[in-house]
């Protein structure tokens, strides 16, 4: 419990410091450079472009790392604590109580899989292919996901078992604690395609918000604000199902185990949130050494 509860503090500071940095770098380079002194982004007369470059990395890499890492040793440690006072724990079931540690760990295994199904297997030849080929590694990834799940679970668990269920003791299967991981699963691969929809420049809500800016900032606002507010009904039903569904199955480790699962493709997550700023740095030092604009269109896509 401590280490979980060490894992957030850090990345509280980890988070927040990293995200105020890189705010303050990317919107003072862009104030000074172009309102006031009117050069061109990434210009290497202006210093605050390398405190840009940095804060990407500090906010979107260091930051973004810390936090995951925080939920994901939280999670971890709540499914093993919950996993301790169940009948394993009274059995001595070693294998049974790693259950959580062993489903990262095949989470591992199957995102360095994944890797190579967008270096090798699929090669990109076009900058269109670039972003399909993105959305197609969580997908390649939830789906050997869900399958090594299965085979972890028939392996390291017993057929059934019992858990204490505030006080009652519940009778689960192990079919069953799969579920929980699988729906856990699932559900964090909808939320990943709902945000996508949401935010990206080629689907209409974007474009509606891009849209309602001809009539001024306040219609801006106020569209921007009501599209926040419509785009986490899907998120929080997929939450509150998968709650459900796992808590329905195996009480508090279920949704423990529910917790893990959205969370055991996070290697993959990681790698592709971490492909932007990378580009984008690479960018930057493109337009700074004055190379020829088909870096930066490349860098940009």
């Amino acid at each position: 419990t401590g280490y979980g509860l060490g894992g957030s503090s850090m990345a509280l500071f980890g988070r927040v410091g990293g995200g105020i940095y890189t705010k303050a770098a990317d919107v003072g380079a862009d104030l000074v450079g172009k309102v006031e002194r009117n050069i061109p982004e990434d210009d290497p007369r202006n210093p605050a472009v390398i405190a840009d470059n940095v804060g990407d990395n500090v906010g979107d890499i260091a930051g973004m790392g810390s936090d995951l890492f925080g939920s994901y040793a939280e999670s971890s440690c709540a499914a093993l604590v919950v996993a301790s006072i169940s009948s394993f724990g009274l059995n001595h079931e070693f294998t049974a109580m790693l259950y959580p540690l062993i489903v990262s760990s095949v989470g591992i295994l199957v995102c360095l899989l994944t890797t190579l199904f967008a270096t090798d297997f699929f090669e990109i030849k076009a900058v269109k292919e670039i972003e399909p080929a993105l959305k197609k590694q969580l997908v390649i990834s939830t789906v050997l996901m869900t399958i090594g799940v299965a085979v972890v679970s028939f392996v390291a668990l017993p057929t059934s078992f019992t858990i204490f269920n505030f006080g009652v003791q519940k009778d689960v299967k192990s079919w069953q604690l799969f579920l929980c991981v699988a729906v856990g699963l699932w559900a964090g691969l909808i939320i990943g395609f709902v945000t996508e929809y949401y935010t990206s420049n080629a689907y209409s809500p974007v474009q509606d918000v891009a849209d309602s800016c001809r009539t001024g900032a306040a219609t801006n606002v106020i569209f921007g604000l009501a599209l926040g507010y419509k785009s986490v009904i899907i998120p929080i039903f997929a939450i509150a199902i998968s709650i459900f569904v796992s808590f329905t199955f195996a009480a508090m480790y279920g949704i423990a185990v529910a917790a893990l699962g959205m969370l055991s493709t996070i290697a993959t997550g990681l790698a592709i949130d971490a492909y932007g700023p990378i580009s984008d740095n690479a960018g930057g030092i493109a337009e700074m050494a004055g190379m020829s604009h088909r870096i930066r269109e490349r860098t940009d896509a």
